[in-house]
């Protein structure tokens, strides 16, 4: 039985290598038995820990935190492109668009393969200025708040430290978002509307004026910031629960490698998370900005209870993938700008004396 365990644990993307020297064959090499610290110095190195370039909190670090954001949110809303334009059309028009399979192929038959690509231009850089605030806000807000909590308090209430600053940091990565988020809805939706951004933008203009760019920004508000409440929080409790209950080892002994793939998984369970508790806004917003002159509270009463929900299974594919990608492709960006990367937090030792459980 122990011959055919074994092989399945050396698969184990978190196998530690089992190292069966004797005290002797130590000595013979290393001339003398080292003390603990100093293997768990060893340790550590072999997993790859370099000196990280800049200090936790200086202007470098959230600037590169920015960056990380701008790739991974810009790149991969832009890859989901041809699902976001099928989910859109759904939300928008049930009769024609019955279902995801309906929905590719009828735009296809329709507006060919590159009809898939509609929206690409105002999803590239409205999601990237986004991502610039969404990342590089949340750590700096994230500081900020737990600098005034304090140490301790920062620690107890630390689900809340995360949804505190994801919403303050979504609040203004909307208002960057809403320009292209309105002319994107606009070219996907709205047959014979606009091919291309430099088509719509205009036009949109010369309609409705200014309005016409931030009249979605509230009910943005209503689908983002929830959304980003629950990406963050959860991302950031799950991977803390990933390494506690999950990983047989600690993360200072995972590779860089071992450590991105539990970045992957704890983003996509954070992304499922996320598509259910944003969805009837965004169902609004989508309708929303196909119409003209209407506001947010007509649409929601037209939709009904069960019209919010259209599109949902498309949005959770969608989310639960792109959240994922989005938090490989930003710490991937952390890796290799060797960023401070803090592990999991752990108890402060001051409130352990003062629970008792330290001696």
């Amino acid at each position: 039985m122990f011959s055919s365990v074994a092989p399945l644990v050396r698969l184990n993307p978190f196998h530690a290598p089992q190292l069966q020297l004797t005290q002797e064959s130590v000595r013979e090499r290393a001339g003398a038995a080292e003390p603990p610290s100093t293997k768990r110095s060893l340790a550590a190195a072999s997993a790859g820990e370099e000196e990280n370039s800049c200090e936790y909190g200086s202007l470098k670090f959230y600037a590169l935190c920015g960056f990380g954001g701008v790739l991974s949110c810009g790149l991969t809303h832009t890859a989901v492109v041809p699902l976001d334009l099928v989910k859109c059309r759904i939300q928008v028009d049930p009769q024609k668009y019955r279902s995801i399979f309906t929905g590719f192929s009828v735009t296809v038959k329709e507006d060919g393969v590159r009809g898939l690509a509609k929206g690409w231009a105002p999803t590239f850089f409205g999601y990237s200025m986004q991502g610039l605030c969404k990342f590089g806000f949340y750590e700096v807000f994230k500081v900020m708040y737990g600098n005034l909590l304090g140490e301790e308090n920062a620690y107890l209430w630390r689900t809340s430290l995360y949804l505190a600053a994801s919403a303050s940091a979504e609040f203004f990565a909307d208002i960057a978002l809403a320009p292209m988020e309105a002319a994107k809805v606009r070219i996907q939706t709205q047959p014979g509307y606009a091919n291309t951004l430099r088509q719509a933008a205009p036009k949109m203009f010369a309609e409705e004026g200014i309005w016409a760019f931030y009249k979605g920004v509230a009910p943005l508000w209503m689908r983002q910031i929830p959304y980003t409440m629950m990406k963050f929080a959860c991302f950031e409790r799950t991977v803390e629960a990933l390494y506690k209950y999950v990983v047989p080892k600690p993360r200072s002994e995972c590779t860089k490698g071992e450590q991105l793939i539990v970045t992957f998984i704890a983003g996509y369970i954070a992304g499922i998370f996320c598509a259910i508790v944003s969805h009837p806004a965004d169902s609004v917003v989508s309708v929303l900005n196909k119409e003209k002159g209407s506001s947010a509270v007509e649409v929601l009463k037209r939709l009904g209870p069960k019209g919010v929900w259209k599109g949902l299974f498309a949005r959770i594919i969608m989310i639960g993938t792109l959240t994922a990608l989005q938090w490989f492709i930003y710490d991937s960006v952390k890796v290799y700008f060797r960023l401070p990367r803090p592990p999991p937090p752990e108890m402060p030792e001051s409130l352990k004396k003062k629970l008792g459980l330290t001696e």
